[in-house]
């Protein structure tokens, strides 16, 4: 998307979109572009020339965030000493993290199906590298696995203060607990 913006214009959008985060984290989906404009010190002119309307901002929004997982999971589909999966799950951390305060308008979206089947085929093989290194227990499932990322996304758009501590704590737990057998009775 940024192929071909002037200068100027590339960091009047990157100012936009941070100003985007901000005032959807403010007033959720009741956000005015006019506020969003003011913040990022441009005329709302500039905003509707970059972003046709809010949807579209929030589709942006979306779209850099399953971009940042992307690049994410190929970072950590690189290694290969079995905690690929260690990694992308902190990635998602993060990820929730950032986008917290507007994470309600994010998940109203649907993503982009092949951005999310990457994402899915990505889970999929490091958990596989996972057990197959031994640093998760071999009844370690992919199911397992989503629902981690499920609650990790649950904990921290649950409301409340989270920080980054918060949520590092909760996947450091689940991990130290994903790398033991379970006790048999």
């Amino acid at each position: 998307m940024h192929r071909g913006l002037r200068r100027d214009a590339l960091r009047n959008q990157q100012r936009i979109l941070a100003a985007a985060r901000e005032v959807f984290g403010e007033y959720g989906a009741d956000a005015a572009m006019e506020e969003i404009a003011s913040r990022a010190g441009v005329g709302v002119g500039t905003v509707y020339r970059r972003f046709a309307s809010k949807d579209a901002l929030i589709d942006e929004l979306l779209r850099l965030a399953l971009s940042d997982l992307l690049a994410d999971a190929d970072l950590a589909l690189a290694r290969t000493d079995g905690f690929g999966l260690h990694e992308l799950l902190g990635a998602f951390g993060r990820s929730f993290g950032e986008h917290a305060r507007y994470a309600n308008l994010l998940l109203q979206r649907q993503p982009d199906a092949a951005a999310e089947l990457a994402i899915r085929a990505a889970i999929t093989e490091l958990t596989r590298r996972a057990v197959a290194a031994g640093t998760v227990s071999q009844d370690i499932t992919v199911a397992d696995v989503t629902a981690l990322a499920s609650a990790l996304r649950g904990l921290i758009h649950g409301g409340g203060e989270v920080t980054a501590r918060t949520w590092q704590r909760f996947l450091d737990l689940h991990l130290a607990g994903m790398g033991s057998p379970p006790a048999r009775r």
